[in-house]
């Protein structure tokens, strides 16, 4: 049998067409009379899979404490829920332990779930101020002859206003690693001089960092005026729908990431879970600390675009930010339907729903 697969029938931006794939790459969109295997979408619409780039757990499993067939539950459950590519988001704890997080997940743990393409080290180079959920215990200024021992880190979280912060963020840009701004007391000043050494991104946007005021812009201004991106928890607890639309209208689809910050009790229900070595507590879906700061969501990522799409963001936009966008910032070829990026997708029907999904690669780290 010739080693292409073929989608026929799928609602690509509104048209009817086929898609052939080779090798996890997509080759051709269009009507074609290539042979192969062959699957029907039978006229339903089909979107690239989503990308989570900040996701610490669900289904009872923390990323800390997941050792590989724990992490292969984990993407299973994330490809379930149409997330086809997963940064696995680790926790301030010691470093030793986030080094040897960080290099198991090199093990090949097979092909049946999401994609692991690297890890996102959020903290412990972060400010007290506003550490969240994060272990106080850990917390630590930036050095990058420690960060260059760890493997597998593609994003990384950082407080600029650390001493030896703008010395990681260049290393990083450098050495093609994401910077993201995030459990931060910094100002505009400061932040814009961090996006000018290499700097992307905010974490959580709005949450663990000073507002946007009119005379006091902070990181969130910064990263407006310096083309940086904006991750936001778009699932209806973090953040007030006015303020989603406000970070829409700011950042755009091709700047607004939405991730889902996850936590263990994703998948799951109200109970009492440990999250970065914390006791948490989720009441009607809220997960707490026990000083009452919010620890992570408990919803997906598919769940934070359907969130978008109640608020009135346009639902293709909303899936933009969950799959293209994130993908852009990260370097990827995947979040697109265009020749040459990985066939990894999403099939809806009218209501956005999620009928299927198909990640036909299997591209591990």
């Amino acid at each position: 049998m010739d080693d292409y697969r073929i989608l026929k029938n799928a609602l690509v931006d509104g048209e009817l067409t086929d898609i052939v794939v080779r090798a996890g790459k997509i080759v051709s969109i269009g009507k074609t009379s290539t042979t192969g295997e062959f699957l029907d979408i039978g006229g339903k619409m089909l979107l690239p899979g989503l990308v989570d780039i900040h996701s610490h757990g669900c289904i009872g499993i923390d990323t800390m404490d997941a050792h590989p067939l724990k992490m292969a539950e984990m993407r299973r459950y994330m490809k379930k829920n149409g997330i086809t590519t997963w940064l696995p988001t680790t926790m301030t704890v010691a470093m030793s332990d986030i080094g040897d997080k960080t290099s198991e997940g090199l093990i090949d743990i097979g092909e049946d779930g999401c994609d692991i393409v690297g890890f996102h080290m959020e903290g412990p180079y972060i400010n007290k101020k506003y550490k969240g959920a994060q272990n106080e215990a850990h917390i630590k200024n930036p050095s990058v002859e420690e960060f260059k021992q760890l493997e597998g880190i593609k994003m990384v979280t950082i407080a600029p206003e650390l001493e030896g912060s703008e010395e990681l963020i260049r290393y990083c840009a450098e050495n093609g690693i994401v910077v993201s701004l995030g459990h931060t007391d910094c100002d505009f000043d400061c932040a814009e001089t961090a996006f000018r050494a290499g700097a992307k991104c905010l974490t959580h946007t709005f949450n663990a960092m000073p507002p946007m005021l009119h005379r006091a812009p902070g990181p969130i201004g910064a990263a407006l005026v310096n083309d940086g991106y904006a991750q936001v928890i778009c699932d209806g607890q973090h953040i007030h729908r006015a303020a989603i639309i406000a970070l829409y209208r700011m950042f755009g689809a091709d700047r607004m990431v939405l991730i889902s910050d996850s936590m263990a009790a994703t998948g799951l229900g109200d109970g009492n879970y440990v999250f970065g070595g914390l006791d948490i507590t989720v009441k009607d879906g809220i997960a707490r600390t026990e000083s009452g700061a919010l620890a992570g969501s408990t919803t997906n990522l598919m769940g934070c675009v359907k969130k978008a799409i109640e608020f009135g963001i346009p639902p293709m936009d909303a899936f933009k930010m969950a799959s293209e966008t994130p993908a852009a910032l990260m370097g990827l070829k995947k979040g697109k339907i265009e020749v040459g990026y990985d066939s990894q997708f999403i099939v809806l029907d009218e209501n956005y729903d999620l009928v299927d999904v198909l990640n036909l690669k299997g591209d591990l780290i």
